[in-house]
């Protein structure tokens, strides 16, 4: 079962907790635009964008970065910014490998024309961060965000507000990597900056608000997280009132983590209530609604009201699947809590395809070794398993082992499931002797 939370592995605030890419103002960094087409190309991406037009706000991008590059130069500061539009969109539309090299375009020709120590070289620094973030790939992630936080540290103060968006950034990658004793300081840093330079209930504080209650979450530490995500919908209920989206979200995160703790009957008002608010102020298919739609379908099935809970789930992958397209790596999520509600209702032929689906969309975005693939292997597995397909259940099983094993010390929790589960089925598969064998290996170690 997986929810649509705090951010990495799940949704909640969506661009507010992953802190998604952070787009140039419509005039870019000091660059004084005379030119009346740069001057409507560049109003009219960031109109696209802010009315949701991904698609329309990518073709006005190309438009402007050709534009710049003929009339200035290829070099010029103003085509780095058209550039770093360009490469958010791509990366806000999940088409990575597109976005990258616009990203690392952009930032050569922000360090070129302002050098690689100004301040506004932190922010394609950081989008370039993002994406890698998004892709899995940590190592190369760090050093940037390390570079945009020294930067705006050395630019503009400690103390500034920029830095502790910077801080959130590197204390998502530390998550990222399960580095949860990094991660909270530079998160709870970035808290006491917000609350000094923009007062205790300024809604901006409410983002690296998120990010520490997700990451409490993370940690077992649900009464932390609950008094953090308490705190975030009374920011937002005191800025925009009880019938705001902000107000939406900020119940489904407190529902979220009631319904984690078992206390059902006080989280399903609090998701009713957020669906409701959405729909009215958004329309019932903006991406937003997906979340609490999930969330509740988690809470009615684990309440064992399935019917229920079947039609939530597929209106809530149908809203996110045309939102952001069916290779998007948190639509497996969604499968994979379909799939486990199919299972529950005995009907795995239906449960198979959604399993296998989300299993093809996290290897193409995490690479075949990713925990996030061992788990989406596992819950395959299980379901070969459980309907007799043993010799077809194996080869996952054995994956989930070994990445597992990878990833995690020997007596982590996940390789310890992941050896008795592959153990369970070689003694099903009456092979005995290679199932001691699979769990003796740890005591050899």
């Amino acid at each position: 079962m997986r929810t649509w939370l705090f951010g990495f592995v799940t949704w909640l605030f969506g661009f507010v907790i992953l802190l998604a890419v952070a787009l140039p103002s419509a005039a870019g960094p000091a660059v004084a635009q005379s030119d009346p087409e740069l001057d409507a190309l560049s109003r009219q991406v960031a109109q696209l964008r802010q009315a949701g037009k991904r698609q329309e706000a990518i073709a006005a991008a190309e438009r402007y970065v050709e534009a710049a590059r003929t009339k200035l130069g290829a070099d010029h500061l103003q085509t780095g910014v058209a550039t770093s539009w360009l490469g958010g969109l791509l990366g806000e539309s999940n088409r990575l490998a597109e976005a990258e090299p616009h990203l690392r375009r952009a930032l050569a020709i922000y360090e070129k024309s302002l050098g690689p120590e100004h301040v506004e070289v932190a922010g394609p620094l950081k989008n370039l961060g993002k994406l890698l973030l998004e892709g899995n790939r940590l190592p190369e992630a760090e050093p940037l965000f390390r570079r945009a936080l020294a930067i705006e540290e050395k630019s503009l103060g400690p103390n500034h507000p920029r830095v502790a968006v910077s801080l959130n950034h590197l204390a998502n990658m530390f998550r990222a990597a399960s580095r949860y004793a990094d991660a909270e300081p530079l998160l709870r840093r970035a808290i006491t900056i917000e609350e000094q330079s923009l007062g205790p209930d300024h809604p901006a504080i409410a983002m690296s608000l998120s990010n520490l209650a997700g990451l409490l979450s993370a940690s077992g530490r649900r009464a932390e997280s609950e008094t953090v995500v308490r705190r975030i919908l009374a920011i937002y209920e005191k800025n925009f009132g009880p019938d705001h989206p902000n107000t939406a979200m900020g119940l489904n995160a407190v529902a979220e983590v009631l319904r984690v703790d078992k206390r059902f009957a006080e989280a399903e008002p609090l998701y009713r209530r957020s669906l409701a608010i959405l729909e009215k102020q958004l329309g019932p298919d903006d991406h937003l609604v997906s979340m609490p739609l999930n969330n509740l379908a988690l809470l009615l099935k684990a309440t064992n009201r399935l019917s229920e809970a079947e039609p939530l789930y597929r209106r809530a992958l149908g809203i996110f699947e045309k939102n952001f397209g069916p290779d998007h790596p948190d639509l497996a999520i969604g499968l994979q809590n379909l799939g486990e509600l199919l299972q529950a209702f005995n009907r795995p032929a239906e449960a198979e395809p959604l399993f296998r689906r989300a299993v093809a969309i996290d290897e193409k975005r995490f690479g075949p070794d990713h925990p996030r693939v061992a788990e989406r292997l596992d819950k395959l597995a299980q379901l070969l398993r459980t309907t007799g397909r043993l010799a077809e259940a194996e080869p996952p099983m054995r994956r989930v082992l070994a990445i597992s094993e990878k990833h995690f010390a020997p007596d982590h929790p996940s390789v310890t499931a992941a050896r008795d589960n592959l153990a369970r089925l070689l003694r099903e598969a009456k092979r005995p002797k290679e199932a001691d064998e699979i769990l003796g290996s740890v005591q050899r170690r």
